[in-house]
């Protein structure tokens, strides 16, 4: 498929995004990241979407994608991930996307699963009783629905995220830390972003 420089930018950006948040850029966030006129992006986008590059939902805000079977360069390896922001371990913070990637190739692949994992970076020592201390690189699956135990990313009301054990409990959820210095969360409820299916320690 020929596409511009800027046209590769824009779907790249779509997938990222999608992956980390759930949800697509808007024309005025392209524009602003690429340095030029909402037209012309809108114009990017229409290019994209006549190529079959890209889908989008009429009427409906932030609802772009790339097209099943389209694959970017960077995913010749399946196993050169997203890296997609910080995740703490301590108490929660606000998660912030970055647009770099992570090669793991021999480590992890995405083939077979449903969604392209992800990686974050652990700050904080809330989890070293489950060997996930600070510095580590944590391997997410992206899912809603998890198990009782299950080390997750939960987002929690105030838009900030953190690294817990998920337990639903009859009175809420209880996000429960593999530290005995630190106290669980409780909260009536929370939005699981994914699970952890590998750690991947810092040599420092």
């Amino acid at each position: 498929m020929n596409l511009t420089p800027k046209q590769l930018h824009i779907l790249t950006r779509v997938r990222d995004l999608r992956v980390a948040k759930g949800y697509s850029p808007t024309m005025q966030e392209l524009a602003d990241e690429l340095g030029v006129s909402k037209v012309t992006v809108f114009e990017h986008v229409e290019a994209l979407i006549k190529k079959g590059a890209l889908l989008r939902q009429a009427n409906k805000a932030r609802s772009l994608e790339v097209s099943p079977g389209v694959a970017l360069p960077d995913e010749q390896r399946n196993t050169r991930l997203p890296f997609v922001g910080t995740i703490a371990a301590g108490s929660p913070i606000e998660a912030v996307e970055d647009r770099e990637h992570l090669d793991l190739e021999e480590l992890f692949s995405a083939g077979g699963r449903k969604s392209q994992p992800f990686v974050l970076r652990v700050r904080g020592d809330s989890m070293i009783e489950e060997q996930i201390r600070d510095g580590d690189y944590v391997v997410i699956e992206p899912r809603q629905t998890v198990r009782n135990g299950q080390t997750v990313v939960a987002l929690l009301e105030n838009g900030e995220a953190t690294l817990k054990k998920f337990y639903r409990e009859r009175d809420g959820v209880r996000l429960q830390p593999a530290n005995a210095s630190y106290e669980p969360i409780r909260v009536r409820d929370c939005k699981v972003q994914g699970v952890v299916i590998g750690v991947i320690r810092s040599c420092r």
